[in-house]
């Protein structure tokens, strides 16, 4: 589900959207590919957990999504966290939550985690169809209603928490050779003298076509 870059434009004009969270918003949009409504919300999650941790853009920041869904990519284009520099884990517990704390030497840190509300969310009647994936969605007429009904609500749908968050800690390992598949692999990894992969838990198969050398 998305629109047109032009009409959420259009949409942003007449809800009086601020600068900033257009600015955030058009990065998503560029990053992301299209424009889900999740994304949208994703936007002011992030925008809400900066303001309440009290951090600026250019710190370095630390945070959690509880969803693989859409909220990651917000978290990624507007704060320096991301899965590649390992600042952003992805903890799916099936809520549409992201945690944002800063960097700590101790076993957590202080953190504001920001969630949609179930019970706010159920003023936007379109919106809550939508997020809770109820049928009766299938069944509205103007179903991009969603993005006039979150650019409306902004906020609003969100509650917030301080939290404690657990930091990881680094691993301390070193790289060995799997006997079958002779890749090295960080030997944290290793089950049964084989790496994980070939123990059963590869995402692949292979072709049966010769290893290009």
């Amino acid at each position: 589900m998305s629109i047109s870059v032009a009409k959420l434009e259009a949409l942003m004009d007449n809800y009086g959207t601020e600068e900033r969270i257009r600015g955030y918003i058009r990065r998503c949009v560029s990053f992301h590919g299209f424009f889900p409504p999740g994304l949208l919300i994703g936007v002011f999650m992030v925008d809400l957990a900066l303001e309440k941790l009290g951090a600026n853009l250019d710190e370095k920041l630390y945070a959690v999504a509880e969803t693989p869904k859409c909220a990651p990519d917000a978290v990624q284009v507007i704060t320096t966290a991301t899965i590649g520099n390992k600042q952003l884990r992805i903890i799916d517990t099936g809520k549409f939550s992201i945690t944002l704390n800063r960097g700590s030497t101790e076993e957590r840190a202080d953190g504001i985690r920001v969630y949609v509300d179930a019970t706010k969310i159920r003023r936007y009647p379109t919106l809550d169809l939508w997020y809770t994936n109820d049928p009766r969605y299938k069944r509205v007429d103007e179903k991009d209603r969603v993005y006039d009904e979150i650019l409306q609500a902004g906020r609003s749908i969100l509650s917030w928490e301080r939290v404690k968050v657990s930091v990881p800690q680094k691993a301390v390992w070193q790289a060995v050779q799997c006997p079958v598949c002779k890749e090295m692999v960080p030997d944290y990894l290793v089950e049964d003298g084989v790496c994980t992969s070939c123990a059963g838990a590869s995402y692949y198969d292979r072709s049966g076509e010769a290893l290009h050398q």
